[in-house]
């Protein structure tokens, strides 16, 4: 099997005005608003289409690593021209894998920036279609970026959990993604961040109003491992029932209020103990083993 010959790298150009109109052309095909993908791409990136994570496989405009990367590539990929490149994806005991003859030319995809903002258009319609179905309304743009960052389980989860325990700490929800993500879960002083304050700052950072070296450019978030079957399987939000003795303020997402909490995991104060039966595992993070494999494969 041979790509042919016009995907080859800096097919769109790889200067600011390309990259602007590469992302238009994306969000023209995918439905997705320009403002959110230039925005995500201005965030993870800096624009550049070149761009590569010194911690992970992240790579390109809007830093997909590797199996994300395929996984969105194969879903999506023959909508948009790319039908050699999904042919030469399948998943093997659970894991994207590519032909080894044409692993190079799928990779460089994501250097490509209208490849790259094509499938982040793709990547993110899916998940705006999985978080309408689990939250009953239009997600915004910090809500989707959660899906991004957490995968759609996990941004639900989050989403719920930040709904009605606003000052419980992020970290001990999402004690995975917090390792991987230290600047979005902890402040510099290393105190943990609450729900309420991590969704604030991913906020800002969506928003192009983010703190300096949160998810910039030379920080980005880690994202999420692509699951397209998460938009089918994912159940709608429930609120959990418990004593009024027992609830959190009902102010919502939309409020952002309250003041962070102190929680003692040893003795927690019982008005966080719904936690538990609100929260299920953590969404699995790229472990970079897709740079691995015996068979030759990714």
């Amino acid at each position: 099997m041979t790509a042919p010959r016009f995907t080859t790298l800096g097919y769109a150009g790889t200067d600011k005005t390309s990259v602007r109109q590469a992302i238009a052309h994306a969000a023209e095909r995918t439905g997705v608003a320009f403002d959110y993908l230039l925005q995500q791409a201005q965030s993870e990136s800096g624009l550049n289409p070149n761009a590569r994570a010194g911690s992970s496989s992240a790579t390109g405009l809007y830093q997909f690593i590797d199996q994300s990367w395929l996984g969105v590539l194969k879903m999506h990929g023959s909508d948009h021209g790319y039908d050699w490149a999904a042919n030469a994806i399948r998943k093997s005991n659970g894991r994207w894998t590519v032909d080894p003859a044409m692993r190079d030319q799928v990779f460089a995809l994501r250097r490509d920036p209208q490849a790259a903002a094509l499938m982040a258009g793709e990547y993110a319609s899916d998940n705006a279609t999985g978080l309408q179905k689990a939250l009953g309304r239009e997600p915004t743009k910090a809500d989707l970026y959660f899906a991004h960052f957490l995968g759609l389980q996990g941004a639900s989860r989050f989403l719920r959990a930040a709904d009605t325990y606003p000052d419980a700490s992020a970290a001990s929800v999402f004690p995975r993604e917090a390792g991987a993500n230290r600047s979005i879960f902890y402040r510099k002083s290393g105190e943990a961040r609450s729900l309420t304050q991590v969704y604030q700052l991913m906020a800002r950072k969506i928003e192009g109003s983010g703190e300096a070296g949160y998810g910039t450019p030379d920080n980005p978030v880690r994202m999420a491992t692509y699951n397209p079957g998460d938009r089918d399987a994912i159940t709608p939000v429930r609120r959990v029932d418990i004593p009024a003795s027992t609830a959190a303020g009902t102010d919502t997402m939309m409020a952002l209020g309250g003041q962070q909490s102190r929680m003692n995991m040893l003795r927690p104060d019982p008005k966080y103990a719904m936690l538990a039966y609100m929260m299920v595992s953590a969404t699995p993070l790229d472990s970079d083993r897709d740079r691995d494999g015996d068979s030759g494969f990714v």
